[in-house]
């Protein structure tokens, strides 16, 4: 099985608007909505992991600056 690479934040992002973009004009068919549905659900949950993990290392850093 093939390593998956990580993708950027931004890349998840753009991904993310390329797909709804596709959704609203629709462009996939019904046999594609499964798959870009979970592909979909996948990058929420990178974006919302990085997001969480950005927020506690700024809230470190922050915190080293107050003490």
């Amino acid at each position: 099985m093939a390593k998956k690479t990580e993708i950027s934040y931004a890349q998840a992002i753009t991904e993310l608007e390329s797909i709804v973009t596709k959704l609203q004009n629709n462009e996939y068919e019904i046999d594609e909505l499964q798959k870009c549905t979970a592909r979909s659900l996948e990058l929420l949950k990178f974006c919302k992991s990085k997001l969480f993990e950005t927020d506690e290392a700024l809230q470190k850093i922050l915190n080293e600056l107050n003490d």
